[in-house]
C-alpha cells in the first residue's frame, strides 16, 4: 500500500485542520488505518485508528472529544479531523496502514505515508 498524506499547516491555537491520507496498490477496504504523530525531539505516538470497515475507532486519550478519524473505502481514502487544536498537538503527522486488527502501537502498522507538518501556534 502506497499512502500520502496532506493538509497540514499553520494553524492558531483553537482552530482546525483536517488531514487527508490517499492509498494506492491495495484494496483499501482491507487494511486498517491509523494517523500517529511525531513531536520534535519525542517518538512517534499513536494518535487514532479506524476499522477495515469503519465501524469502530480508537483515540489517544490526548485527542479524544476533539479529533475524528474517517475512511471512505469507496475513494480509498482515510481523514484526521482536528478541532481545538492545541500548541502540544504540534508535530508531523503520518498515516499508516495495517494488515493486521486494529492496533495502537506503530510496530504493528505495516505501510507508512510520508507525514504532513502541523503547527499550532499560541
Amino acid at each position: 500500500v502506497q499512502l500520502q498524506a496532506s493538509g497540514g499547516g499553520l494553524v492558531q491555537e483553537g482552530g482546525s485542520l483536517r488531514l487527508s491520507c490517499a492509498a494506492s496498490g491495495r484494496t483499501f477496504s482491507t487494511v486498517v488505518m491509523g494517523w500517529f504523530r511525531q513531536a520534535p525531539g519525542k517518538e512517534r505516538e499513536f494518535v487514532a485508528g479506524i476499522k477495515r470497515d469503519g465501524s469502530r475507532s480508537v483515540y489517544a486519550e490526548s485527542v479524544e472529544g476533539r479529533f475524528t478519524i474517517s475512511r471512505d473505502n469507496a475513494k480509498n481514502m482515510a481523514y484526521l479531523q482536528m478541532n481545538s487544536l492545541k500548541p502540544e498537538d504540534t508535530g508531523v503527522y503520518y498515516c499508516a496502514a495495517g494488515i493486521s486488527v486494529l492496533r495502537t502501537r506503530a510496530s504493528e502498522y505495516d505501510y507508512w505515508g510520508q507525514g504532513t507538518l502541523v503547527t499550532v501556534s499560541s
